[in-house]
């Protein structure tokens, strides 16, 4: 039987500003990714996002992003492999406290954003990453792109990876995501996209943006709750996959 982790990245609100539908994404699915307050999300945010997660039965997860909330976390920065561990490690830690709050573990760690992406790319600044995970918790799911960076070096420190794939985001010839500033960089098909994760799951394999066969096996499918078509999206793709027999649940989830 196949089997898939859903996440989401969630707590992203600040302040007086609202994004997302978290209440109604959560029970939806398996993975929660919280944001550390660096790219998005405050100590208040934080905690509301920890307790519904919680509540929910749902693996929680730090989403730790470059320092620069104007940007939400999108933005080059270019910080040197030496600092990015500090955020990583200050980031997590902060998430680290909220979840111990409330009773819960923390069970992954995923970055956000252009952090995301140059660590897919980089191996000095991923192996930073993986090293703050690791020091932080050995224990921890490191969260990277499929056939990126950031799972090689998380698994060169023996930690427990876990491979992403996005459901609404084309992919070019080389496994990388297109830019977001290119036009082809979403896929605007709710039912292309669905397809394409069936096929990810059971094939192994997708068509790059231009019509390329990419190897990849993933063990977490991200769905994005911050749009105004995000709910129906997420409640349709999992729909879709528990009809064909694929089951959801967390990575490492053993029932």
């Amino acid at each position: 039987m196949y089997s898939i982790d859903l996440n989401s990245d969630l707590g992203e609100s600040f302040g007086r500003y609202t994004l997302g539908l978290d209440d109604q994404i959560i029970p939806l699915v398996s993975s929660a990714n919280v944001a550390c307050g660096q790219h998005a999300g405050d100590p208040m945010v934080m905690r509301d996002t920890v307790r519904m997660a919680a509540d929910a039965g749902i693996a929680i997860g730090a989403h730790p992003g470059y320092p620069d909330l104007q940007g939400f976390g999108r933005r080059d920065m270019n910080l040197s492999p030496d600092e990015a561990y500090s955020y990583m490690l200050y980031q997590i830690g902060a998430l680290q406290a909220f979840c111990a709050a409330a009773g819960v573990p923390l069970r992954h760690v995923k970055p956000h954003g252009q952090l995301y992406n140059h660590a897919a790319i980089d191996p000095e600044l991923a192996a930073a990453l993986a090293q703050a995970v690791r020091d932080v918790d050995d224990r921890l799911v490191l969260v990277g792109l499929a056939n990126g960076a950031l799972v090689d070096e998380g698994r060169k420190l023996g930690l427990t990876t876990a491979e992403e794939f996005f459901t609404d985001r084309n992919y070019t010839d080389e496994g990388k995501l297109v830019n977001r500033n290119d036009p082809a960089a979403l896929i605007r098909s709710e039912e292309e996209a669905i397809e394409r994760v069936k096929n990810a799951i059971r094939d192994g394999a997708i068509l790059s943006v231009n019509g390329k066969l990419i190897d990849l096996h993933p063990d977490t499918i991200c769905v994005h709750g911050d749009s105004p078509t995000a709910l129906a999206f997420v409640r349709r793709t999992r729909e879709a996959l528990e009809e064909d027999g694929i089951a959801i649940k967390p990575v490492g989830a053993t029932n």
